[in-house]
């Protein structure tokens, strides 16, 4: 069965194109495809989870980028996940050791569990690391500098917060930028970020929690229009998911709903878009050849794969 499980893992890098065969350009490194609680799911029995416990092959990590900048010899990481140790050994084993075990900045979009507590790992009690620079909008950093245990890595230097403004452009050696915009969300503690990735040769757009699309003042189609590479939220692929539950206080656009407003768009639009922050209840996490997506062109993001 864990043989079984290795291959489909390949066969998912062969069916998304994205297979990695070298690491001499800037680009993007997916580390983590799952919702805040991961997959398998704490607390879950059921068959969306079942195949996962037994199997931990078949497990997602936490949703997580890593940019790399081969040329200045640098890697940024997107989002401090509950998964932050197994994803910095992860990217460690995906780039052959050629960086540095810590990333050289990280940027996190929301105060929600499953992006910004990794950062645990950065405090005295695990690595003690020295003045990590960490990226996040006014909300995000005044709440990880006025509540505890975050404060603590503030007040003994293991992370440097450099404050983002929306719109704002911040650059990452020469030909490397990130630019911050927000997103409607349920912002208990700070906003909601996503970001804009542009290199030489490739350019992305990271989205992973968002709520419906129309309450977005801004257009959709034209942001991913203007890239090569969307990785826009996934959570849940029909309102049907989650039985029981009332979807309008998770108001994540369905996956169905993204199928059906980008459904006009030319295939190369609709290409663009790799679905990641999958919910455990997701069935497209138990379909490694893309069946339930293939009529629509859009793909899911693969975990450990090189955009």
């Amino acid at each position: 069965m864990k043989r079984l499980v290795t291959i489909i893992a390949l066969l998912q890098f062969i069916v998304s194109g994205v297979f990695p065969q070298s690491f001499s350009k800037p680009g993007v490194i997916v580390l983590g495809i799952a919702q805040d609680g991961g997959y398998p799911h704490a607390g879950c029995s059921k068959e969306c989870c079942d195949y996962a416990w037994s199997n931990p092959e078949a497990g997602r990590f936490v949703v997580s980028l890593a940019l790399i900048d081969p040329d200045a010899g640098k890697w940024y990481l997107f989002e401090a996940t509950p998964d932050m140790k197994e994803q910095l050994q992860l990217f460690r084993e995906l780039t052959g050791g050629q960086y540095n075990y810590l990333p050289d900045a990280i940027f996190i979009t929301h105060a929600h569990i499953g992006h910004y507590t990794g950062l645990m790992e950065l405090g005295r009690e695990v690595m003690n690391s020295k003045s990590v620079p960490v990226y996040a909008l006014t909300g995000m950093k005044r709440f990880l500098e006025t509540n505890g245990p975050w404060s603590q890595l503030v007040k003994l230097d293991n992370i440097a917060i450099t404050e983002l403004y929306p719109g704002g452009e911040i650059a990452l050696g020469e030909n490397i930028t990130v630019s911050s915009f927000t997103v409607p969300h349920r912002d208990e503690y700070s906003e909601t970020a996503g970001f804009n990735i542009e290199t030489p040769g490739k350019s992305y757009l990271f989205i992973p929690d968002i709520d419906k699309w129309e309450r977005w003042e801004q257009d959709i189609i034209a942001r991913i229009k203007s890239v090569d590479f969307a990785f826009i939220d996934g959570t849940f692929m029909t309102i049907e998911e989650l039985p029981g539950r009332d979807m309008g206080e998770i108001p994540h656009p369905f996956i169905s709903e993204t199928i059906e407003l980008f459904s006009k768009q030319p295939a190369g639009v609709r290409a663009k878009i790799n679905f990641i922050h999958l919910n455990h209840s997701n069935p497209l996490l138990r379909d490694p050849y893309n069946i339930l997506l293939n009529p629509s062109g859009m793909k899911i993001s693969i975990q450990g794969a090189y955009y």
